[in-house]
């Protein structure tokens, strides 16, 4: 399979992307209708039809590569049969759903392929921008609005002051606000979803600090692409880079941020 994998890994990022803007398609569609379908999950997570949606034609999509699928709308699928995947599909098909419902348009669907735990290709599409970032260290990180092709940049150095902190809107919690105030005159920049991780791949922010649970498919593609940009998430008790189809599919706390910075910061 690995040697296939390679020779296949455009028409698998093909497959990605087309997956993600058609499944942005049914998210926009519904976005844009006066019905929802707001259900609630057994974890009291919001469902809505759009994630629905989007899992059912991400999911078609995907099956013709014949490798497989672990979606967050998904069947649970028990570690004893996935645990012996070396490659697979990891996808949320649609990740930010309480911004979906708030209309503030910081929701994407994220697609990644991971191989032995690690996410080595990653497409992310934001529905209401129309922005699509997608990478693997054959080629690059890019991002795509369009017709508009821009190959991303590795963050330049930077020292500790004045940094750009990415942080979730519903989860600035005081674990959050000490590593903040550690820093010299931060600027914090709040937003949803997958996209605090393509803040730093877009050059828009400097760190990412998540000490609130999410899950491995929450991050998986954004890290994929960061990755390929030299752009490191760390868990920040082992300081290991997050890897990827455990057990327990809960991530734990970990911080995003470009290798240079990560050995001035405290991880904590």
């Amino acid at each position: 399979m690995n040697s296939a994998l390679e020779l296949n890994i455009h028409l698998l990022l093909d497959t990605a992307k087309k997956a993600a803007l058609l499944a942005g398609q049914q998210i926009i569609e519904v976005y844009n209708s006066d019905d929802f379908g707001v259900e609630t999950k057994s974890d009291e997570s919001p469902l809505t039809k759009a994630d629905q949606a989007a899992h059912t034609i991400i999911v078609a999509l995907l099956a013709t590569t014949n490798l497989p699928i672990l979606s967050e709308e998904g069947n649970p699928i028990p570690y004893q049969e996935r645990k012996s995947w070396d490659c697979f599909w990891m996808v949320d098909p649609l990740d930010g759903t309480k911004e979906f419902i708030k209309r503030n348009g910081e929701f994407t669907v994220n697609i990644a392929l991971i191989k032995n735990g690690v996410p080595i290709l990653g497409v992310v599409y934001t529905p209401v921008t129309n922005e699509l970032f997608y990478a693997h260290k054959s080629i690059g990180a890019f991002k795509e609005i369009g017709l508009e092709v821009r190959k991303l940049s590795p963050l330049n150095p930077l020292n500790l002051e004045n940094l750009r902190v990415v942080v979730s809107r519903f989860h600035l919690n005081d674990q959050t606000k000490k590593f903040i105030n550690k820093l010299i005159e931060p600027t914090i920049v709040s937003m949803g979803s997958s996209l605090k991780f393509l803040a730093l791949a877009d050059n828009k922010a400097d760190v990412y600090p998540r000490f609130a649970p999410t899950m491995e498919w929450d991050s998986a593609a954004a890290h994929a692409i960061c990755s390929v940009l030299g752009i490191e998430v760390l868990d920040v008790i082992t300081q290991k880079p997050l890897t990827y189809n455990k057990q327990n599919l809960l991530n734990p706390f970990f911080i995003v941020a470009p290798n240079f910075l990560l050995n001035k910061l405290s991880l904590k």
